[in-house]
């Protein structure tokens, strides 16, 4: 049996590590993103996920630095995402050190890009994320760029047609219980588990180590946490340590999970 993955987030927000709360950023939380990676238990968290969500697309080569200098320091799986809107980006955040590439809006604008980059460097390397926002009658729709634009689409849906482009895994998130304390939203990560044969991530409201458990229980691979790794001491081992005691299959402390670096041609 698989074992279930325990996943850091950090939101970049012009450089600096920033709280997310229903996708508004205001609170930083830690003005070096290097500093934030290594409060995590190295040891214990199993993949890192670093989300560029600046507002001017002019923060990309800042971020591809900053992504060369959490790679040189990190010895998990780590993913970048954020304004990876053509190849010639993907590649350079690819050669700073990600081993995965976070695509999100591109999803909506240019579908044929997604399929490029999966035939390019295979379908483990790309991680299709997907917001998902509540309209006035509580049905789930997708948001992309940086949750400002809905697409009246439902999630699982959203979820086959990344599968079809060349995602790999999906990154779920969900604008309405980002930061809101109130667990996932284990509804839509369910539907989408089902609907799709791909690795899914769950991520977007976690308070309590709990959640985690539920997220698990309705068939994510992988459940993912960033506001609360950073407010909590020795967060990642004791998150670690509620999954396994709650029966879940985890890696232990100490084990390795080396990173699988996409084929990079020139």
């Amino acid at each position: 049996m698989l074992k279930k993955r325990l996943i850091a987030v950090l939101i970049l927000r012009d450089g600096q590590v920033v709280q997310s709360v229903r996708f508004k950023h205001t609170n930083v939380i830690h003005y070096d993103a290097v500093h934030a990676m290594e409060a995590f238990n190295k040891w214990a968290v199993d993949e890192i996920v670093i989300l560029n969500v600046s507002r001017d697309s002019a923060s990309r080569e800042k971020f591809a630095e900053i992504v060369e200098r959490i790679s040189s320091h990190c010895f998990v799986p780590l993913a970048a995402g954020g304004w990876i809107d053509t190849e010639e980006y993907a590649q350079k955040l690819l050669r700073s050190g990600a081993d995965k590439l976070v695509i999100n809006t591109a999803l909506a604008d240019d579908p044929q890009l997604v399929s490029r980059l999966a035939l390019r460097y295979g379908r483990q390397c790309i991680v299709a994320s997907m917001d998902v926002k509540r309209d006035a009658l509580d049905n789930p729709q997708i948001a992309v760029d940086r949750g400002s634009r809905i697409i009246e689409v439902a999630p699982e849906e959203w979820a086959r047609k990344a599968v079809e482009l060349g995602a790999g895994e999906i990154f779920f998130n969900s604008v309405d219980h980002d930061g809101a304390r109130k667990g996932y939203d284990l509804e839509s990560i369910k539907k989408v588990c089902e609907a799709v044969p791909v690795p899914v991530i769950a991520f977007g409201g976690v308070f309590t180590w709990n959640h985690l458990v539920e997220g698990i229980n309705v068939g994510a691979s992988a459940v993912a946490v960033a506001n609360l790794f950073h407010y909590t001491e020795q967060s990642t081992r004791k998150a670690k340590t509620h999954l396994a005691n709650a029966g879940v299959l985890v890696r232990q402390q100490g084990q390795s999970l080396a990173p699988v670096k996409a084929g990079l041609s020139a």
